[in-house]
């Protein structure tokens, strides 16, 4: 990749959704030439021709300021468009602004638009999940599939991964945000200064080299934002909520190192970082979909989730991340009490005392005892992380780290 060829003056975003649209509105006061894509044509023309979003986030811009009419509008510089081609051909930098779930359907389209490209292009992802490899079955994160899927392109393209804490009505209203640039250091560099210093009381970066661990904490600590969303609702006393952060960050740091990243990303804004704001602000979409699950609970998770679903603007990742990471801890036997206790919650039949029950149990009853790992255990574990450290059953279930 030819960095110097790369036009840092116009972004792309694909997917109007909450976030999308933040950054259309950041990109634009920073003087960008912004395309948006979106598949609906009726919402394309409303964008161009209203100046907002007609989908998402737009109200919650009225409420927070006062009234629609104090609503930011886009300038010209911003245009949607339902033409795919026409967003590859022209932008270089290409911000990927969907949920996972929809990315292996977006990359199929993309793939032959690159290859066809004269020039070379940065995918840029905030996406914020986790899901099955087609071939291997084995759990990866967006970068990682992004990567699998233009294999045979690697030299037309390169990913980079933004990670939190942020808020997408904190981007759009210019509040002070601090991102994590995650990825190959040059292009990364090049995004931090060329996409994101313009106006650093705005939007700051900090670079890490580990996207695959940045990308990982970014997924999981949506789980923990659903669990805490309802253990609100419990009447579990004040005390809990700090054991589920803590002791999630134990099973999101060992889930992270079988999935190619490092202890370090956890302790990293991206990772701490973003989980704090997450587990604890009305703001996280997640965080309110524990609240409401609870609340709105039938006895049926799959009509309660529905349920949910209709009170929430965007979708958010962690429900469909636990069902992909459960599988993923029975295949490798991995022991994390809180990720199963929310699987058990989100996707299994319980009344409401066996609710509460299932958060007891995860929190109080943790079989492994100690809150440290010994030096031989660190040492194995880094050496053979899919034998070594928290087994959930057989012989190496036995020993404490």
């Amino acid at each position: 990749m030819i960095f110097s060829n790369l036009d840092t003056d116009r972004i792309a975003i694909i997917g109007p959704g909450r976030l999308g649209t933040a950054f259309a509105y950041k990109f634009d006061r920073d003087n960008k030439k912004v395309a948006i894509y979106y598949h609906d044509g009726d919402v394309c023309r409303t964008i161009n021709r209203e100046r907002v979003n007609p989908k998402h986030l737009t109200q919650d811009l009225a409420d927070r300021l006062g009234g629609m009419d104090r609503v930011p509008r886009f300038s010209p510089r911003v245009y949607a468009t339902q033409d795919l081609e026409r967003i590859v051909e022209g932008n270089d930098f290409i911000f990927l602004s969907v949920t996972m779930n929809r990315l292996p359907e977006l990359l199929n389209y993309l793939t032959p638009l690159i290859e066809r490209k004269a020039g070379d292009t940065c995918l840029i992802s905030p996406i914020k999940g986790l899901t099955a490899d087609e071939m291997t079955k084995e759990l990866i994160t967006p970068s990682q599939l992004i990567n699998n899927n233009l294999y045979n392109l690697k030299y037309k393209y390169q990913v980079v991964c933004i990670g939190g804490p942020f808020f997408d009505i904190d981007v759009a209203l210019g509040n002070p945000v601090c991102v994590t640039v995650a990825g190959p250091r040059r292009i990364s560099r090049l995004i931090r200064d060329k996409l994101i210093r313009f106006n650093r009381r705005e939007l700051n970066s900090y670079y890490n080299f580990d996207i695959v661990g940045v990308e990982a904490c970014g997924s999981l600590k949506n789980i923990v934002a659903n669990l805490m969303g309802l253990a609100q609702s419990l009447s579990l006393g004040d005390s809990t909520p700090g054991t589920i952060f803590a002791r999630s960050g134990v099973e999101i740091r060992s889930l992270s190192k079988l999935l190619g990243g490092s202890f370090q990303a956890f302790h990293s804004q991206a990772g701490v970082g973003d989980m704090y704001v997450t587990v604890s602000s009305p703001a996280s979409k997640n965080f309110r979909y524990g609240r409401y699950f609870y609340e709105q609970y039938t006895g049926n998770p799959i009509e309660t989730n529905m349920k949910v679903l209709a009170r929430i603007d965007g979708t958010p990742e962690g429900p469909n991340t636990i069902r992909n990471v459960h599988k993923y801890l029975e295949k490798k036997n991995m022991y994390s009490p809180l990720f199963n206790c929310a699987y058990k919650i989100f996707n299994e039949g319980n009344n409401k005392k066996d609710i509460r029950e299932l958060v007891i149990q995860a929190c109080q009853f943790d079989k492994r005892t100690k809150e440290f790992i010994g030096p031989v255990s660190r040492v194995l574990y880094n050496l053979f992380p899919h034998l070594w450290y928290r087994r959930h059953k057989g012989l190496m279930s036995r020993f404490e780290p």
